[in-house]
């Protein structure tokens, strides 16, 4: 049987940032992907993502600063640019879930640059939005786009420098926990044994853990985005139109132009269940209707839609990440996103590299435990505002 120091399964964003630092760091590391490299059925395909420290919990300011640092190391070690400054607007309408205090709070508590705007001071500097007077607005001039597609790209391309094997249309069917001997992978290719396995398959997770009774509670569901054709295309060009985030009971959030003259904008949290299997990739015309009213009302000048793309999300009932072993199984250890975690690809795996291969990291995974009540009991557990974690498609 082969033998491995390392495998991850799961090679989109998040896996293949875990494959690039486990071999930075010198490790016999194989990972694993059941699709071919950069495929469309996950949650890692596609352009543009949000990045930013505006969160509304100060642990996820401090992770996202540590994602700044992390993506600078992989821009200067790959000679990519991947990530593109534009300044962020949070727009916080009165009667919000969370409101703008939360998120001036965290900012101010970790020292993150930030101004709250009135709603004339928004239309001064951005005249493309139309912004009810109820609504107090959170200015982040470090906000901005990651390329997707190049960064897993890099990823990937990096780790292959560096000596890890990556090993596409190669599914894992099962994980056999051998304890402290630690894991067989039964995979399309034959079996494979490993002294760890660190586990990034997202909507495809509980396949593998439920055989082993560890399953997570996760909504899978399909999302999709929206690209429109601007009337004034100059007027949202990057340097004159930042990503945006509309917190409320039901999300939005977009950006400005990127590659092409179109700005993207979906809702957060399509609420429709999918199955990973029986995906038919059709966008929701009802969900596509409700985004263009939106914009219609909010950017006059967005113009009409001319393509929708799907994604997936994997959601816990917390919206929080997993970053942990799983319980009762040492030797496999589980990232999860939860629909907002590509603006962290870098420190995730970094993270899970540390913890496969050390079993500490410096970084605060207070939040974000496998045996946390939320997973372990989640009809306990309110769900947290959608607004909390937009920016993954």
């Amino acid at each position: 049987m082969e033998h491995v120091d390392i495998a991850v399964v799961g090679l989109g964003a998040l896996g293949s940032a875990t494959v690039h630092h486990l071999a930075l760091r010198g490790a016999d590391v194989v990972g694993f992907e059941q699709f071919e490299l950069g495929h469309v059925r996950g949650a890692s395909h596609d352009t543009s993502r949000i990045i930013r420290r505006a969160y509304d919990l100060p642990e996820y300011v401090r992770l996202a600063d540590a994602a700044y640092r992390d993506w600078a190391d992989l821009e200067q070690l790959s000679g990519e640019r991947l990530v593109t400054p534009t300044g962020g607007v949070t727009f916080c309408p009165a009667d919000a879930p969370v409101p703008a205090s939360h998120y001036t709070d965290s900012l101010r508590s970790c020292g993150v640059d930030f101004e709250a705007w009135t709603p004339a001071e928004v239309r001064a500097r951005f005249p493309q939005f139309a912004v009810r007077e109820d609504v107090t607005t959170v200015w982040t001039p470090d906000s901005g786009i990651v390329h997707a597609n190049r960064s897993v790209a890099t990823l990937q391309m990096q780790a292959r420098m560096h000596g890890a094997r990556l090993r596409d249309r190669c599914p894992v069917t099962a994980l056999d926990d051998a304890g402290p001997d630690g894991v067989v992978l039964q995979t399309a290719q034959g079996p494979v044994h490993a002294d760890t396995v660190v586990l990034c398959a997202d909507a495809w997770t509980n396949r593998l853990l439920a055989p082993l009774g560890a399953e997570v509670p996760l909504r899978v569901m399909q999302e999709q985005v929206t690209y429109f054709k601007p009337d004034r295309p100059a007027d949202f060009e990057p340097g004159r139109f930042p990503i945006w985030i509309w917190e409320d009971d039901v999300c939005f959030y977009g950006f400005p132009s990127y590659g092409e003259s179109t700005i993207k904008a979906a809702r957060d949290v399509s609420e429709i269940a999918m199955d990973v299997d029986q995906r038919t990739f059709v966008p929701s015309p009802e969900r596509l209707a409700e985004l263009q009213g939106f914009m219609a009302a909010t950017m006059p000048g967005s113009g009409p839609a001319l393509r929708t793309v799907t994604c997936q999300y994997a959601l816990t009932p917390d919206r929080h990440f997993v970053l942990d072993s799983v319980p009762g199984h040492p030797r496999l250890l589980l990232g999860l996103g939860a629909g907002h975690a590509f603006k962290f690809t870098p420190t995730f795996g970094r993270v899970l590299a540390e913890l496969a291969m050390t079993g500490t990291t410096t970084e605060d995974l207070s939040l974000f435990q496998a045996d946390r009540l939320a997973l372990r009991a989640p009809a306990l557990t309110p769900a947290l505002a959608p607004a909390l974690t937009p920016g993954q498609l």
